[in-house]
């Protein structure tokens, strides 16, 4: 399995939604929760219609949830709720995980601080048994801080670890990070509190451990610690953005270093998370990329989305795919996206964007009124001066694309990317 986490691109109504302290009530809170709970069981249609079985639930799905200041009963009151998407998820196959975020260290040498970090935990933990979820559902958890003594601090991990509700220990998965934990440190502190390990193959590039400098044998390794009631071995996938420090993640999945990363996997059984900015794009992009199935009709579905962002980057790779997708007994797959990969990347042309949003403009042209005809073009006008920006264009076009129920139109990635 291959999935991504916690936010999906161009899907419809999918935000999560939170607000400040100061604004929280419980009528607030739980049209929020409502809110949030709508946006999760569509992402999770999404992933089902999508071929997605591994994904991770953002940990703002209940806002406040593991604070004091969340006065409301919402386990009780969106029960139900929850339940259903649990069912979906059980009844799909599909396995979901959940990660608290940087505030969650539990060696720190704060009680305060342990204490927030074993209510978060709690926290995280309800929502997947209010889902009915079995504990192959995990909760990706980091070490924490060295604390200036790097012994102490395992030390202190495993001394916490121990405060822990038994129900959630048996959640708990730990990974290495990019800057204090190696993945030697981690194997070391989860053998000892007897949890599996997630291997973040960017981390490890980043802060190796010392032995071996081969992936496979740290995936083994991990392996290890992961047993039957654990499911899956799980691992992160990332990869470098060339255009920033160290430990930024790529916008998006680099196909051909992600299909050499596979095949040197030689069918190992284990899911795959990728941790990427385009989030569920890359997930599709890669399962397609390894699909046993091989149907031109799902690059051509991919297409119908990627379309008129590629026009506007580069005309040549618009045609080129285009030439791909007329073999249909064929599945070009790293040729298909290798060209959107590579137009993407160019600099946007003012020529070429206009050129892009005129063909998606021609949509309207048989219902659109005088008006809203002179509105475009004069917007185009603008935009050739430098009065005004292409932002501006495409959210016209997108206002049509609503009003005229342009599905087409509005589930293509051109507003997005």
């Amino acid at each position: 399995n291959i999935g991504y986490a916690c936010l999906a691109l161009g899907v419809p109504d999918t935000d999560m939604k939170s607000c400040i302290l100061q604004s929280l009530n419980d009528q607030r809170l739980g049209d929020l929760i409502e809110n949030n709970l709508n946006s999760l069981e569509n992402m999770i249609d999404y992933n089902v219609k999508n071929r997605i079985r591994l994904f991770r639930i953002s940990s703002d799905v209940i806002p406040f949830g593991s604070s004091d200041v969340n006065t409301l009963p919402w386990g009780e009151l969106f029960g139900e709720r929850f339940a259903k998407i649990g069912e979906k998820i059980r009844g799909n196959n599909m396995r979901v995980s959940m990660h608290p975020g940087q505030y969650t260290v539990l060696n720190s040498p704060h009680p305060t601080v342990v204490a927030s970090a074993l209510d978060d935990l709690k926290y995280h933990g309800l929502v997947l048994d209010l889902m009915g979820l079995d504990n192959s559902h995990k909760i990706v958890l980091h070490v924490g801080g060295v604390y200036g003594d790097k012994g102490k601090a395992k030390g202190q991990f495993a001394e916490n670890f121990a405060g822990i509700e038994p129900k959630i220990r048996k959640r708990l998965v730990l990974e290495n990070d990019d800057r204090s934990y190696h993945i030697a440190d981690v194997l070391e502190i989860a053998k000892k509190v007897q949890i599996p390990v997630v291997f973040d193959v960017f981390h490890h590039q980043i802060n190796k451990a010392p032995g071996p400098d081969d992936t496979l044998y740290w995936i083994g390794e991990c392996k290890k610690t992961w047993h039957k009631v654990d499911g899956a071995q799980k691992i992160h996938y990332s990869q470098q953005d060339p255009t920033k420090r160290a430990g930024s993640h790529s916008s998006t999945i680099r196909i051909n270093e992600f299909t050499t990363f596979y095949e040197s996997l030689n069918h190992i059984d284990l899911d795959i998370m990728l941790e990427v900015k385009d989030k569920n794009l890359s997930a599709l992009k890669c399962i397609n990329a390894t699909s046993i199935e091989n149907e031109i009709m799902a690059l051509e579905v991919e297409w119908s989305k990627y379309k008129y962002s590629v026009l506007e980057h580069s005309p040549e790779g618009y045609g080129g795919i285009r030439q791909l997708l007329k073999e249909k007994n064929q599945y070009p797959v790293r040729s298909f996206y290798q060209i959107i990969e590579t137009s993407l990347e160019k600099e946007l042309e003012i020529g070429k964007a206009i050129n892009a949003a005129q063909h998606v403009f021609g949509y309207f042209k048989k219902e659109i009124s005088v008006k809203e005809k002179e509105k475009f073009l004069n917007a185009i006008e603008k935009y050739k001066l430098g009065a005004s920006t292409l932002n501006a264009i495409k959210l016209q076009l997108w206002k049509l694309a609503n009003k005229y129920n342009k599905d087409y139109l509005l589930s293509s990635l051109y507003f997005i990317l």
